[in-house]
Formats: C-alpha cells, sequence, structure tokens
C-alpha cells in the first residue's frame, strides 16, 4: 500500500492507494503554509489515521515545480516547503520513502495510465483551470526534462497579438511568472475572463461567459472565438513538436465540453497530421487525478526500490 497526497495552498487530501485504479480516499486537512515541521506533522498523522505498515511508501502530488536534478521544489503559494529538497527531507522526517511530483505531470501521468490517454504512446495533459498547466507522458514515463519545466506550454511570450474571426487587437497581458504575452494570461478561467472585460469592457465570471455562450449570447460567443483562436495556436504547435497522440484535457474548463470540442476542431485544423478521430478530449480520471498519479508515481519508485 502506499500513502498518496495531493496538496495544494488550502487543503492536503489523503488516499490509501492498493493499486492505481483502487484508491480509498480519507478526506483532508488544511496545509501548514509557513512551519514545516506542522507541514510534515499534518502527512504522519494522516499516515498514522491510515494504519500504513512501517516503512510504506508516501507520494505526494503538489502545486510546485520539482527540479529532477537537485530535488530542489520551488512552489510559492506553500513557504515553508519552497526551495526544500522535499522528498530527502520528508523521508528523513517520516521513516519512509517519499516521492514528490508536480500535479499536472500526476494529472497527466494519470491520464496516460488509468484515462483517456490509455493505450497511445505519446499522451499530453493539459489543464485548462484557473491558470494553464501540461505534462507529458511517453511510452508509459513521465517526461520531466530540465529544472522539471516539460510540458508546461502555458508560459512564453508566445500568444498572437491578433486573433478572432473578423481579427480583433489583443494586448500581451502581463503573467504571474513574470513575462508577458503568456498563454496562462489568456487561456485559463482568468484569461477568459480578463479577455471578455477587454473586449467588452464587463467583468464577468468564466462559469457566466461560458453559460451565456451556450445560451447564444454575441459578446460571449466572440470572446469564445477569440479565445479558442489564441489557445488553439499553441497548443497545435505543441502537437507538432511531440507528437502527441492525444490531449486529454482536465481543469474547470474541461467540463465545458462544447468548448473542448470546438479546441479540438480548431487545433486538428492546424497540424500537420490529419486525422478524423478526437485529439483533444476531456480527461476522463474526473475524481482525484492528482491521487491517482502520486500511486502511480510511488508504486514505480517503490519497485525500483525493490529491485535495487
Amino acid at each position: 500500500m502506499i500513502a498518496c497526497f495531493d496538496i495544494g495552498g488550502s487543503a492536503i487530501k489523503a488516499a490509501i492507494a492498493r493499486s492505481p485504479s483502487d484508491i480509498e480516499i480519507l478526506g483532508s486537512r488544511p496545509t501548514p503554509l509557513r512551519d514545516f515541521d506542522a507541514f510534515a506533522d499534518a502527512l504522519a498523522a494522516a499516515i498514522a489515521e491510515a494504519g500504513l505498515p512501517p516503512h510504506a511508501p508516501a507520494a505526494l502530488s503538489i502545486t510546485g515545480v520539482v527540479d529532477p536534478a537537485s530535488g530542489t521544489i520551488k512552489v510559492a503559494n506553500i513557504p515553508c516547503i519552497d526551495g526544500r529538497t522535499l522528498g530527502p527531507d520528508l523521508t528523513q522526517r517520516l521513516g519512509r520513502p517519499v516521492t514528490v511530483a508536480n500535479d499536472a505531470d500526476c494529472f497527466a501521468l494519470a491520464e496516460a495510465v488509468e484515462g483517456a490517454g490509455a493505450g497511445h504512446r505519446i499522451v499530453f495533459g493539459a489543464i485548462l483551470g484557473t491558470g494553464v498547466g501540461g505534462g507529458l507522458v511517453i511510452d508509459g514515463r513521465l517526461v520531466q526534462g530540465a529544472g522539471g519545466f516539460a510540458g508546461e506550454w502555458g508560459h512564453g511570450p508566445i500568444t498572437a497579438t491578433r486573433a478572432g474571426t473578423p481579427p480583433v487587437e489583443v494586448p500581451r497581458f502581463p503573467c504571474g511568472c513574470g513575462q508577458v504575452g503568456c498563454v496562462d494570461a489568456v487561456g485559463g478561467a482568468r484569461g477568459l475572463e480578463r479577455l471578455h472585460a477587454h473586449l467588452h469592457g464587463v467583468g464577468r465570471t468564466s462559469r457566466e461567459i461560458t453559460d451565456a455562450w451556450l445560451a447564444g449570447d454575441a459578446a460571449a460567443a466572440r470572446t469564445i472565438d477569440v479565445f479558442t483562436d489564441l489557445v488553439a495556436d499553441p497548443l497545435a504547435l505543441v502537437v507538432n513538436v511531440i507528437g502527441a497522440d492525444i490531449i486529454p484535457v482536465g481543469g474547470g474548463l474541461s467540463n465545458v465540453r462544447p468548448l473542448l470540442e470546438r479546441l479540438d476542431a480548431a487545433v486538428r485544423a492546424r497540424i500537420l497530421r490529419r486525422t478524423g478521430a478526437p485529439l483533444v478530449v476531456p480527461a476522463q480520471c474526473r475524481v482525484e487525478p492528482g491521487l491517482i498519479g502520486a500511486a502511480i508515481m510511488g508504486s514505480r519508485e517503490g519497485a525500483h526500490a525493490a529491485a535495487a
């Protein structure tokens, strides 16, 4: 058995995994943000409550980027672990092997093994949530890359400055990463809201925009038109570069199926490979994909350690 955790800035979700397809959710508790001992104690308490045997491994899916070379983690919204070698630190503190991976990477791995990407060789898991993220899995193995940034298609000054039909001028909005013109600044829920406000001078939530679009509202339709153009271009480039067989999409905007269908059609019209089969599809691991991905990572690390 493996202790699995999906850790965000507000909550730690815990589970016990007997296999990636057999996961028992244990509940959640607040994430300690500024005290590492309290953070480690929260994980230890969840493990103790689950009754895991001594030295059973633990695996964490977390909102941060882990450098595979150094093991250090960058996670701005949990200051007490930012900059630490979190896996080794927790291994020593908890007395059991601990594996740590980015949550988008865990999502991509879950989809590649247990979800929409099962049976496909190259799977790019895309997140359209509050912002934009992603992870790359090839032949069932997670590709982390230098610095742990592989799959991060949401960042870099690449967005178009004219989009939609007919084209409209779109500024390169500042991004939280410090750059301008990132897909993250226009591609997630906050980006959709930013676009709508720019185009129409009205602030609406992403849910209000998509609901209005589906109800036939012309202003919302214009926003979706521009949004699709801005997101489909870089996503098509990702497909051409890595040769993805399929792109499972998670995050809140993935729940708007007509939006994904429109994005899928736009991406397939822009790539070199011609296919009549859907490429951009809803994720199938709808419940806690981070925990599923963590379970896969943990079980593989455990098997590797046992074989060593």
